[in-house]
């Protein structure tokens, strides 16, 4: 309902542009990948950082902004799709505490692009997507323990800190 009332609130405010995406709902986390203009990406992401401006009691809690991209040429997903993790995906213990942080979230991306391209491959076998995506093979979800250290790493900021920062002029040097 929070997700919907969102995407009504984005279409409102900029008219026929559509959102597209994932919401993965996980026991211990949510992975969200959200396709459409930049102006609604970043209603979106003030919306997620006025929510956690909520303290303890708000919906989502140590909610991290990954990465924007613009100008992207196609979409991945087609249409938006909701899907839960029925079990939680593992890694060897220890082995995203050797990568960095960049290497990480490259680790996630190339997760969700074979997850779009499952869901591609849905949409064509099949004439509703929407009763087939709730279940995915392990593989192709991320693991906990990338999501945890994703968490917890420096580079990724709390939508509040990525609002700051687009908002705030960029300051060059003089002499450069």
């Amino acid at each position: 309902g929070y997700h919907r009332a969102l995407f009504e609130k984005a279409l409102e405010y900029h008219s026929g542009e559509q959102v597209s995406g994932l919401l993965l709902l996980c026991s211990s986390y949510i992975c969200h990948v959200v396709e459409s203009c930049s102006s609604t990406i970043h209603l979106i992401i003030r919306d997620l950082a006025s929510l956690q401006k909520q303290g303890p009691n708000a919906l989502l809690q140590e909610i991290k902004v990954l990465v924007v991209a613009h100008n992207i040429p196609t979409r991945l997903f087609p249409d938006w799709y909701v899907a839960m993790a029925t079990s939680p995906v593992t890694r060897p213990q220890g082995s995203t505490q050797s990568e960095s942080t960049a290497e990480v979230v490259a680790e996630c991306l190339t997760c969700l692009l074979k997850l779009a391209a499952c869901i591609q491959r849905l949409e064509d076998d099949s004439e509703d997507t929407n009763e087939n995506i709730h279940t995915f093979e392990p593989e192709l979800l991320i693991p906990a323990e990338m999501i945890n250290c994703l968490c917890n790493g420096e580079e990724c900021v709390s939508p509040e800190d990525f609002v700051r920062l687009y908002l705030s002029p960029s300051q060059p040097t003089l002499d450069s």
